[in-house]
């Protein structure tokens, strides 16, 4: 077994792979390492280019995950398929210098650290050419993660090295969801972890595209509120429930707008109102809150059908509870929103185990 070894989680990164295996094989040299590649099956041959590879190195291994997708369990998955006592993690677009790799190995062995991160933001680092707009929202994630205690200049960074001994100790109760395991892993410790950093200039993506995305920023404030509550709720409730408020707005505008086209017809209104905030809430859930699960095809339409009949019966819950509450002579906002609350839990849990269960993790 080697020293280290080096996951590299990739999806729809076929062009770079021939280079990233020939940089990391100069930057390692005179090291003991491995590199596994995880992919992301996206049907773009990628396996068989690194198989190739992997037939004429032995340092070079492939992992194909097939109906399953995200960097963080592609990442946790690759690090567990390892028995090496030292794990980095580095992505496959070439924005990460390999040639950092050694230096990182040395800072964690020096420091006897837990972990061993590449900065963007350290004394003497770099962002590179990365736009501007994507530095901000790094910058927001940083600040966001100052809620969890966490206090490294760049918790966002998908480059650095932890060992053996600290996964170990954490990977029960990471996430393992969204694209930023490095907040995962560190937030997981309850600040018991010990962590240098080294500073390093990130270049520019040469092929392929960015992964970042609206359901990237979504999937990490699930974390950060998942750890903020202690994990009580799983980080999915809270994208659950930010979707239902949004649908609430709908529902709201399309009563309105309705009510009027219809000349009073509250009964009408009610019932595309209702209708079109749910079909938005399957979609929008089918995106973020399960984009890892997401539905497609037949399964997608099945599910929908699903996903109206578990609703249905919450709102049903909703008015029952709020009815008997207020029966109780419990003030009618109360009873209102305890209705809501537990309308809420059923149809996370339901959907989540009819709409969005087995079915849903057989093919994404």
């Amino acid at each position: 077994m080697p020293e280290i070894s080096v996951v590299v989680p990739a999806y729809r990164e076929r062009e770079n792979l021939p280079a990233l295996i020939a940089a990391l094989d100069e930057a390692l040299r005179g090291h003991d390492w491995e590199t596994i590649i995880v992919i992301d099956d996206a049907e773009d041959e990628s396996e068989i280019l690194v198989r190739e590879h992997a037939q004429r190195n032995p340092r070079i291994r492939c992992m194909l995950r097939v109906g399953r997708r995200g960097l963080a369990s592609a990442c946790i998955e690759g690090m567990l398929s390892s028995s090496a006592p030292y794990l980095a993690v580095s992505d496959a677009d070439l924005q990460h210098d390999e040639k950092s790799l050694p230096d990182l190995i040395a800072a964690i062995k020096r420091s006897d650290a837990d972990v061993a991160v590449a900065s963007r933001y350290a004394t003497g680092a770099s962002t590179g050419d990365l736009p501007r707009h994507r530095v901000f929202m790094s910058r927001l994630a940083t600040g966001f993660s100052r809620l969890l205690g966490v206090t490294l200049s760049d918790p966002m960074s998908g480059y650095f090295v932890v060992s053996r001994k600290y996964l170990d100790s954490v990977v029960r109760k990471l996430y393992g969801r969204g694209f930023k395991i490095l907040l995962d892993l560190v937030s997981a410790s309850d600040g018991r972890v010990r962590v240098v950093e080294i500073p390093y200039r990130m270049r520019s993506r040469a092929h392929g595209e960015s992964k970042m995305s609206f359901r990237v920023i979504s999937e990490f404030l699930a974390l950060v509120l998942y750890r903020m509550c202690g994990r009580l709720f799983p980080a999915r409730f809270f994208l659950f429930l930010a979707v239902g408020l949004s649908g609430m707005a709908v529902h709201l505008a399309v009563l309105s707008a309705m009510f009027g086209l219809t000349a009073g017809d509250f009964l009408l209104s009610q019932a595309t109102a209702i209708t079109v905030a749910m079909t938005g809430n399957f979609f929008l859930n089918n995106i973020f809150t399960y984009g890892d699960r997401r539905l497609r095809g037949t399964r997608m339409w099945r599910g929908l059908l699903a996903f109206y009949a578990a609703c249905g019966l919450g709102a049903l819950i909703n008015v029952s509870v709020a009815d008997w509450l207020f029966l109780k002579a419990v003030d009618y906002r109360l009873a209102g929103m305890a209705g809501a609350a537990v309308a809420a839990i059923w149809n996370f849990l339901t959907t989540a185990s009819v709409t969005w269960g087995d079915s849903g993790r057989k093919r994404q």
